[in-house]
């Protein structure tokens, strides 16, 4: 155990190759007994005793089948109930419980959370607004008519326009994405231990590790950009019709690695927070996590996804058609993505909206992406147990180490 918020020394052995599901118990402290006292895949006795009946006996009520919806670990007979110190039952984890955990911890801690995203998505709306308003190129007027050389150059033009003002937005969002990653990464951490924890405690064991979260951010956009660049680059070298075909199937090809190594990577930021990793040692780590349950991890993202693509859509759409009607903005002005041509009223009354979803869904995400990391250290590293000791609670030996 350490002083981290990542409860404990990650343990390397069970990503490199132990059996993934089977926790290794601790050794005997006291040094008696005989060498094969403890066998490897069975915890210390009593660890998993229910609290309401320690020793198991006959009226111990049997088990929920699955650990309610999680998978069992092979080998072991009757389990009891998993101990759920904080948002999440101590055991591998489904899709619900992921998905409830990151809202119970918001709900429980949302004056940290929810305050701090909240905060930060009002100084980045603003700045974006301010941006849009004063700094960034009007758009691109596009002839329909055009034709040839000239619809290429409007069209060439329109693109660069659109790049520019797109790009301060961008990052914009990645930096408020990285301070509220950093924050709610510990409020989870703390949640799961059923712990309470101020803003200021956040930021304290938050601060130290923005700095590399922040290499991270930068450095995956990086490798993704890379990989497009080999992918398509040498097709639009080449110029011609074969070129053109070779671009296209770099491009698939690059649809296909790019998505692969985001997930691939996911558990890298969690990891950089919680172990105190560096920048490439967490793109290990994260490998690491994820290697044999890359289908699972795509899927949890893509609905995690998928499900703050729906929130956006409910709270934007309606501050959308308001701010349209109090801007008298006509509909083409917003399809052509004009943003800099709206007047005050359109920019505030969508930036009102835009604050609330990225108050909601950052904290969400990066939630979902921290209690993703346990449930992946718990399945392959029997986290759990560090988890249960580092709680209290009754029958784990806070001070005994696991081998």
């Amino acid at each position: 155990m350490n002083d981290s918020p990542g409860w404990a020394t990650p343990g390397s052995a069970p990503s490199d190759g132990q059996e993934a599901a089977i926790p290794r118990p601790s050794e005997p402290q006291d040094g008696k007994g005989p060498a094969g006292q403890w066998s490897p895949e069975q915890p210390p006795p009593g660890q998993w005793s229910p609290p309401s009946n320690p020793a198991g006996g006959p009226g111990a009520p049997p088990p929920a089948p699955g650990w309610g919806g999680g998978p069992q670990r092979p080998g072991w007979g009757g389990h009891p109930p998993a101990a759920k110190p904080g948002v999440i039952p101590l055991r591998p984890l489904g899709l619900g419980e992921i998905l409830d955990g990151s809202v119970s911890a918001l709900r429980a801690h949302w004056r940290t959370a929810l305050g701090f995203s909240l905060a930060v998505s009002v100084v980045t709306q603003v700045a974006a607004i301010l941006m849009q308003r004063y700094l960034l190129p009007e758009p691109t007027n596009v002839d329909p008519n055009a034709s040839g050389t000239e619809a290429l150059r409007q069209a060439s033009e329109s693109a660069r326009t659109t790049l520019i003002s797109l790009t301060p937005v961008v990052l914009l969002t990645m930096i408020a994405t990285l301070f509220t990653a950093s924050i709610v990464t510990v409020v989870i951490s703390r949640s799961v231990l059923g712990r309470p924890v101020t803003l200021s405690e956040a930021w304290a064991e938050a601060r130290p590790r923005i700095l590399p979260l922040t290499g991270l951010t930068l450095l995956l956009p990086l490798i993704f950009a890379a990989v497009m660049t080999v992918c398509v680059g040498p097709g639009l070298l080449v110029g011609s019709e074969a070129g053109a075909a070779l671009a296209l199937l770099g491009f698939t090809a690059a649809c296909v690695v790019i998505p692969w190594l985001y997930v691939r990577f996911a558990l890298a930021a969690p990891a950089l927070m919680l172990e105190r990793q560096g920048i490439i040692a967490s793109l290990r780590r994260s490998a690491k996590l994820v290697r044999g349950a890359w289908w699972r991890t795509f899927g949890i993202l893509a609905l995690t996804q998928l499900l703050v693509l729906l929130v956006s859509f409910v709270v934007s759409i309606p501050f959308g058609i308001i701010a349209l009607i109090a801007d008298g903005t006509d509909m083409s002005e917003l399809l052509e993505g004009g943003g800099s041509s709206f007047g005050w009223p359109f920019l505030i009354i969508s930036g009102i909206g835009e604050v609330i979803v990225s108050t909601l869904v950052y904290p969400f995400l990066a939630g979902v992406m921290a209690l993703l990391y346990v449930d992946q250290r718990i399945r392959r590293e029997a986290l759990d147990l560090d988890l249960a000791r580092a709680a209290g609670l009754p029958g784990h030996d806070a001070d005994t180490p696991r081998s």
